[in-house]
């Protein structure tokens, strides 16, 4: 076992395999919560099949001192509670490292390495003989695993029982149950096991202020805080939990305890296409509005995208991406929904995304998302994807600005309409390219007919080539200028980078991870993270100050790496594809292993 690493705290990665529907959630996020509170940056990654119980199961949890978050192949600790992925589960263990199994049956010889460590406990045996019903048997086995890996990691106790007491404090049962399974499988440990590992957890101060939330539930109270009031949607994986973690803010902070009234419409729809119908409705007549889907659903809304397009009605519209194409993997990661949502519907559509990388800018995303779509009176994408929306993130505690106020755009008070001689909807652009609109019901004058068939810039129906262009044509200047106000993308310069790096959206943590790793290689990065599309000066500038640009992205096509040539101009040459896309998170070996690749085929 000579490649066993000594003392390395706080830095170390292990898995749990288990079976879906075992109810290994609950022991899994006791252990990430403990990690957590004991100040060790920690990240999680839930690796799960898209059938509702059966099929294998992982969980992955990373301690990195530095606060490294993307995912990472190398284990050094898998916990072994399916016997189906056995085989798979010994060959990712790192030379050195451990399994822990459950050893009430025993384990084929065959499956054995030499390099690994194999610790065996009766898991399911101490289950049976202390606790009576079946399914409590199958879930505090769980809880017995986790106090294996609080021993074995040194993951302090006091805190497993304050986030016990936090749990089930209301319901003595049910404490009862855990601190008994728990205690079985520390103890086990204790005696049986050198304990701790070489690699194991060791109090710090890093979260003191930071949180651990997940992307969906990031976003959906940043539509509280943007002041969305309507939501319609069709369920759909990754993004369901978005709406469901909606409803739940919405119930604590929109509903009048005195009166019973609420102040918020949720909507579940017949299908995506009625779901995006309710939205555009509910953005013409004045509320922020807002769907939540993914790949599949912004295929279905892509007519009715095109007329709050052409009818200029603001709409914002979530996309959770996973694995297409069609059913795909829907419970796998991928950036694959790129070139759908910048040119979603049929005939000439551009449209404003907006690329969080994390559940941090999916809360602020939110508010600047519905704020574009005011002021530009149009669709506006939020793409996340399933590595953001459904996983545990380390992030800096959100922080809500109530001075805040939402950006409308031009609306014209009754006011204003009573003062004019004639409201004309599409003639007073102004510098951006954007008309004044009305909201219903507030002035006679302010009356107007929604047209998605072709019009002219006084709302009248037309078939005239020239009157149909100045209206396109002003939509695509009003496109050009959201730019300006999108968010900025993110630049960081290094002396004597030889080379460009390019990337958005989740691929980010794997990223910055790589660049450092490359530096100590002695290959230099300058790196550019693209926040939105349409894209700001400042990416042709970066992209040009480079004879190599690589785009790093999580799809099989390059979406980013063409969307940068249609709309910048720069030619391909330059722009390098380094592309994952099996439909696991981004790893910083994907990036590190790809330039490497990339730059000695090109010497």
């Amino acid at each position: 076992m000579d490649n066993v690493k000594v003392d390395r705290i706080n830095e170390f990665a292990f898995k749990i395999a288990n079976t879906n529907g075992t109810g290994s959630a609950s022991a899994n996020g006791l252990i990430m919560q403990a990690i957590f509170r004991m100040g060790v940056p920690v990240s999680g990654k839930n690796l799960f099949p898209s059938n509702i119980q059966g099929l294998p199961t992982w969980y992955e949890i990373r301690v990195n001192k530095d606060g490294h978050t993307a995912r990472t192949p190398a284990f050094d600790l898998i916990v072994a509670m399916n016997a189906e992925t056995y085989a798979r589960d010994i060959q990712e263990l790192q030379p050195g490292g451990y399994l822990l199994y459950d050893s009430t049956w025993p384990l084929n010889p065959a499956l054995k390495r030499e390099d690994v460590h194999f610790l065996g406990v009766p898991l399911a045996q101490m289950s049976r003989d202390s606790f009576d019903k079946p399914r409590e048997q199958i879930l505090m086995k769980n809880i017995a695993y986790a106090g294996v890996l609080a021993a074995l990691l040194d993951i302090d106790t006091k805190v497993i029982d304050q986030l016990l007491e936090e749990k089930y404090g209301a319901k003595q049962a049910m404490m009862k149950s855990n601190h008994l399974a728990f205690k079985l499988g520390y103890e086990y440990a204790q005696k049986n096991f050198k304990c701790p590992l070489p690699f194991h957890l060791k109090a710090m101060d890093a979260t003191r202020d930071a949180i651990l939330i997940d992307g969906n539930t990031a976003l959906a109270l940043g539509c509280v805080y943007a002041g969305a009031t309507v939501a319609a949607w069709y369920p759909i994986t990754p993004s369901t939990s978005l709406m469901d973690a909606f409803k739940g803010f919405c119930h604590r902070f929109r509903e009048n305890k005195e009166t019973g009234e609420n102040n918020y419409c949720i909507l579940q729809a017949e299908d995506e296409l009625a779901a995006i119908g309710m939205v555009i409705g509910a953005g013409w007549s004045g509320a922020r509005s807002f769907t939540c889907t993914s790949g599949p659903g912004i295929s279905l809304m892509s007519e009715l995208i095109g007329l709050a397009y052409y009818a200029e009605i603001p709409a914002v519209l979530v996309d959770v991406q996973r694995t297409g194409p069609s059913t795909g993997m829907p419970t796998r990661t991928q950036q694959g929904d790129i070139l759908t949502c910048a040119y979603a519907s049929h005939g000439d559509t551009k449209h404003i995304l907006l690329f969080p990388a994390n559940p941090e800018e999916c809360f602020y995303f939110a508010a600047h998302a519905f704020d574009l779509a005011e002021r530009f009176q149009t669709p506006v994408f939020i793409v996340s994807d399933l590595d953001i929306g459904m996983n545990d993130w380390l992030c800096p505690r959100l922080k809500w600005d109530d001075s805040y106020k939402p950006d409308r755009g031009r609306v014209l008070s009754a006011d204003q309409l009573e003062k004019m001689e004639k409201f004309l909807r599409y003639s007073d652009e102004d510098q951006d390219g954007v008309t004044s609109r009305t909201f219903p019901g507030v002035h006679p004058k302010g009356a107007y007919f929604t047209r998605g068939s072709g019009h002219n810039k006084f709302g009248r129906y037309t078939e005239l080539p020239h009157e149909y262009q100045e209206v396109v044509d002003r939509l695509s200047r009003k496109h050009a200028a959201a730019a300006k106000y999108a968010p900025a993308p993110i630049v960081h310069t290094e002396e004597g980078a030889t080379v460009g790096v390019v990337s958005l959206g989740g691929c980010d943590g794997g990223v910055r991870e790589a660049i450092e790793e490359l530096k100590k290689q002695g290959i230099i990065c300058d790196y550019l993270r693209v926040r939105a599309f349409p894209f700001a000066d400042s990416v042709e500038t970066f992209l040009r100050a480079h004879t190599k640009n690589f785009v790093i992205e999580q799809n099989r096509d390059g979406q980013l790496r063409t969307l940068l040539m249609a709309e910048t101009g720069i030619e391909k040459e330059r722009l390098k594809s380094l592309l994952a896309y099996g439909g696991f998170p981004l790893s910083s070996h994907h990036v590190v292993d790809g330039i490497r690749q990339q730059l000695g085929s090109q010497s």
